[in-house]
């Protein structure tokens, strides 16, 4: 049985940081792209960053545009999905996801077929 475990959420004001962490259990997932999404209050949930795998061996690093130069994502082991987010903003608050997909990169959720229970992350201005 798949499962994700999230953790690392909090409350911080605007300009610091949180770091957030992602643990799958029920098999190595080596190859499979683990991402993070987030939902905001009346928002739809959006596509934040993503490990996906290459075929160097290596993770390469997806992000979305409204976080590029502030979060870093980075894969610690095949189950491990760090997500360090700095100089925060009121408008990156939300319920941050974890989700397992395959092994090539989508941005789409419909391509993630494990999720976590999700991590409130807050950030007051």
């Amino acid at each position: 049985q798949v499962q994700l475990v999230e953790s690392g959420g909090g409350l911080v004001q605007a300009g610091g940081s949180l770091r957030l962490s992602c643990v799958a259990s029920g098999r190595t997932f080596s190859r499979s792209t683990m991402a993070w999404f987030r939902q905001a209050p009346g928002k739809e949930r959006e596509f934040v960053s993503a490990t996906r795998w290459t075929a160097a061996n290596t993770y390469y690093a997806e992000l979305a545009d409204s976080v590029k130069g502030r979060f870093a994502i980075s894969r610690a082991g095949a189950n491990t999905v760090l997500l360090q987010m700095n100089n925060l903003r009121p408008e990156d608050t939300a319920v941050y996801y974890c989700a397992l997909g395959s092994d090539y990169f989508e941005a789409a959720q419909s391509e993630y077929g494990y999720w976590g229970q999700g991590t409130q992350d807050t950030v007051s201005s």
